[in-house]
């Protein structure tokens, strides 16, 4: 994979301007850590142990929720384990990072009762060995009517002036047309230092806390469509902070187009030593057999240098604008089944949260990745036939373990060849996460597996 000549300058330059003007935090207190699984780099592992990250949730900023220790532990009592967390200020009840003294606020003072709620929310998740995905720049915090009232925006603070920024006071438009310069600070853009330095400060507020902590990784921002150099820059600045703290931290980007071959998204796929991992999240706007083969393309995109595909959201509820209950039902299990590292529900209305649904499928695909060695085992549709378009999928340790997903009831035939040893099949009901009893398997090397129902299972075919 490539790395272009500027995105190695901005890598040294960050590296530089934090050893020597950026405050380090205390070496983190944390001896678990999620890394990349060093045996199979499509996975994570954490405290030594590969795992796989499953999860939804309620809301994306969940640090600043209500009873956030009672839905954490909803969470880890059906098998979850990952959650998102934007640093993000813009719902009912929320509060900013910054003291507001008098009718603005001061850039230079913090308001406590965030890091309070941020600190607290990265304890909560470590003392249940969930992993939190970050995403350090909100990006629709800084449009529309939330800009409004950012304290980042001008008229807002006591520390800047429009005309000293060059930031706007009014954006009035979606962020897909990148009309705040808050955007374009950094030093291979337009160089605005005033508020690269007050951007500086927010992000090292936050690794103070984060980088105490083994369960983080870090998204630069929210379905983005800035210039790639905004985000390799805040990925290099994060990494030489955690460099200099003695830990290591991987990041990664998150591009608002759908279609993961648009270019925005080469400056995630083709920078590993940038972003050690792809959040793929906006391919879940896709469906049935769509969205399963665009993922497997982005699979054999990264062959040469293969890194986790997280997605960190997973869109599809009856109650939103991207598909229905089935369609994410669906993107959840065709996710894992494809090899890919992490899923999690998005939250309401666009998502399923941690809804009866969501809950159903966690608790499920935990059941039947419990009972195998997922972190062995590929996507082989290979192996299915008399098969149509999104009937099933198929993820397999061939000779020794196989998995079946059907969306909607059906049957399919799996090569798993020549039998010298005994073997079995076992039916998921994923809503009702239950199993149905073992049946053995004698001498067939093309298995017929016909769901019991219509509905959502899963079959488990083990060789013994």
């Amino acid at each position: 994979m490539r790395q272009t000549n500027t995105a190695k300058k901005w890598s040294l330059i960050v590296f530089a301007a934090v050893l020597t003007s950026v405050s380090v935090p205390a070496t983190a207190a944390s001896t678990k850590r999620i890394e990349i699984y060093k045996p199979n780099p499509a996975y994570w592992q954490y405290d030594g142990e590969p795992v796989l990250l499953i999860g939804g949730s309620k809301d994306d900023n969940l640090f600043q929720i209500p009873n956030l220790k009672e839905h954490l532990d909803l969470l880890k009592s059906v098998g979850g384990n990952y959650v998102r967390n934007t640093m993000s200020s813009r719902d009912q009840g929320n509060v900013w990072p910054f003291r507001k003294v008098n009718d603005k606020y001061d850039l230079e003072k913090w308001n406590d009762e965030y890091w309070k709620r941020f600190e607290n929310f990265l304890r909560l998740t470590q003392q249940r060995d969930i992993i939190v995905q970050i995403e350090v720049w909100a990006t629709f915090d800084y449009y529309r009517d939330i800009w409004d009232v950012n304290p980042f925006n001008p008229k807002n603070n006591v520390n800047y002036t429009a005309g000293q920024t060059g930031l706007p006071v009014k954006v009035n438009t979606h962020p897909t047309r990148t009309e705040n310069n808050f955007f374009w600070s950094v030093p291979a853009e337009r160089n605005r230092k005033i508020v690269l330095k007050y951007q500086q400060r927010f992000v090292d507020k936050l690794l103070s806390y984060s980088l105490k902590f083994g369960n983080v990784l870090y998204c630069m921002d929210n379905e983005t469509s800035v210039t790639p150099e905004w985000g390799w820059y805040w990925s290099g600045y994060i990494k030489a902070k955690a460099k200099a703290a003695g830990v290591s931290v991987h990041t990664t980007e998150m591009w608002d187009p759908w279609d993961l071959a648009h270019k925005m998204h080469s400056a995630t796929f083709d920078h590993p030593t940038v972003y050690s991992f792809v959040d793929i999240s906006q391919n879940n706007h896709q469906k049935k057999q769509q969205h399963w083969d665009n993922a497997q393309r982005q699979r054999g995109r990264i062959a040469s240098h293969l890194r986790p595909l997280n997605n960190v959201k997973i869109y599809g509820a009856d109650t939103g604008r991207f598909g229905n209950d089935r369609d994410g039902m669906e993107r959840f299990w065709r996710n894992i089944f494809g090899g890919l590292a992490a899923a999690r529900f998005h939250r309401p209305d666009s998502g399923q949260g941690l809804g009866d649904n969501a809950q159903a499928n966690i608790r499920s695909m935990r059941m039947i990745t419990d009972k195998m060695n997922i972190f062995t085992c590929k996507p082989h549709n290979n192996l299915l036939s008399d098969r149509q378009p999104n009937e099933a999928y198929c993820i397999a340790n061939p000779d020794k373990e196989y998995a079946v997903y059907f969306p909607n009831g059906g049957q399919v035939t799996l090569n798993i060849g020549s039998l010298n040893k005994p073997a079995s099949v076992r039916w998921l009901d994923i809503m009702k996460s239950q199993w149905a009893d073992t049946q053995q398997i004698e001498d067939n090397s093309n298995l017929k597996l016909r769901c019991p129902s219509k509905g959502y299972w899963a079959a488990l075919i083990k060789i013994h």
